[in-house]
């Protein structure tokens, strides 16, 4: 019978590139920068890797819509190399699928990588439809992401009888928080400190959601390399090594689009990703067992209404648990510790192994004492793909022995 992933694959080693406007490098420069990285910190060489999957959503650069210009661009060493996307859960499914062939014993140690150049494509945001060959997946003029996001803003307010203006202290307080740990990270794209003044002043692009309430477009690159725990440690000898103690992708069934027992106020696919999740990993009670994590904060809205769906906060108490700190680095479950897509952006195929690349860091103590999370055992990341009411969420959950 099956029994999950819990325990049966060890990160090995984590690379992460410099996120940002990369105009000097192409994919694979960021790709080779994060994989170099990776490969020092794991202890070993190319020809180690026995396969290899790679994330990335739009056909940038030359990557395509295949593996073989990144394998070409790395030097792999003639092996399974397999592309992979899925909307902004990319980088964690190719992750999920690295894992999932060590678990499974095919191979003995894995790379995941994720990649993507947002930047050339000339767009301030995602690129439209039709874009780069792409298909169009946006339906109406006015269904921006910012639009239809911010409509979850309002419907929570109706749904929990939380005022409006609460609820913009709320957005503010998020996004100051997630500006003020992306200063002190060295590899993130926006490094200033913002004020929640400053926040609240901004220009306003889909209400209730500000200049500072969206998220950046970048370019970067992430991986992972994984094995099984006893090769780990019998590499990693007297050294703490992480291991994965959980992975879920849930995908919508369309229903939040098609009736009316969605209340706009909720990712239907997130709570049920997060108890999967739990339960994978043996977590009984997430608000006092999870020591920190990264959500998908495309929009600060997004992110508390996040806080409930993965049962940290309760139902209807985001915004108590937002402006008491509880989230705050200081906090009791520090969120975005690297300043999330907020500070780092969102390119699409990276966004998922950067995240779990924080909680790695953290599991290892690798930060400096500015932005250390103290007493860290389990580390959270979930990515959110789609629209509101239709898309996919992948999570995964890693710790310590």
């Amino acid at each position: 019978m099956a029994d999950g992933i819990k325990d049966k694959v060890a990160v090995l080693g984590m690379g992460c590139s410099r996120f940002g406007e990369r105009w000097e490098s192409d994919a694979e420069d960021l790709a080779a920068e994060a994989l170099v990285e990776c490969l020092e910190d794991a202890g070993i060489e190319k020809k180690d890797i026995q396969a290899a999957y790679i994330g990335t959503h739009f056909p940038t650069m030359h990557i395509g819509k295949a593996a073989p210009p990144l394998a070409v661009a790395l030097k792999l060493p003639y092996i399974p190399v397999t592309r992979l996307e899925n909307y902004c859960a990319t980088a964690t499914e190719a992750f999920r699928a690295a894992c999932y062939s060590v678990a499974a014993g095919v191979y003995d140690i894995v790379l995941a990588l994720g990649v993507e150049k947002l930047k050339d494509t000339g767009y301030g945001g995602l690129p439209a439809a039709g874009v780069l060959g792409v298909k169009p997946f946006m339906i109406g003029s006015n269904a921006t992401a910012p639009g239809m996001f911010a409509q979850l803003g309002t419907a929570y307010s109706a749904r929990w009888g939380i005022s409006m203006e609460k609820i913009k202290d709320a957005l503010a307080h998020i996004s100051a928080k997630s500006h003020a740990n992306g200063a002190l990270n060295p590899k993130a794209h926006l490094r200033k400190v913002i004020t929640e003044e400053q926040i609240k002043a901004a220009p306003m692009i889909a209400y209730p959601l500000g200049l500072f309430d969206c998220c950046g477009v970048s370019d970067g690159s992430a991986c992972a390399i994984v094995t099984t725990p006893e090769i780990a440690k019998s590499m990693k000898k007297n050294q703490n090594v992480v291991n994965v103690k959980a992975l879920s992708v849930t995908v919508s069934s369309g229903d939040e689009a098609l009736n009316t027992s969605w209340d706009g106020a909720h990712f239907a696919t997130t709570r049920i990703a997060a108890t999967n999740a739990y339960k994978e990993a043996g977590i009984k009670d997430p608000r006092e067992e999870i020591s920190m994590f990264e959500v998908h904060d495309c929009f600060s809205i997004t992110e508390m209404v996040t806080m409930e769906d993965l049962h940290i906060s309760p139902k209807g108490g985001a915004y108590e648990d937002i402006m008491s700190g509880f989230y705050d680095l200081d906090g009791q479950i520090p969120c975005q510790i690297d300043g999330g897509l907020k500070c780092f952006g969102h390119p699409i195929g990276a966004s998922g192994l950067r995240m779990i690349y924080a909680m790695y860091e953290q599991l290892l103590e690798r930060v400096p004492e500015e932005r250390k999370v103290k007493n860290a055992r389990l580390g959270l990341t979930h990515n959110l793909g789609g629209f509101p009411h239709q898309n996919v969420c992948a999570m995964s959950i890693v710790g310590l022995d």
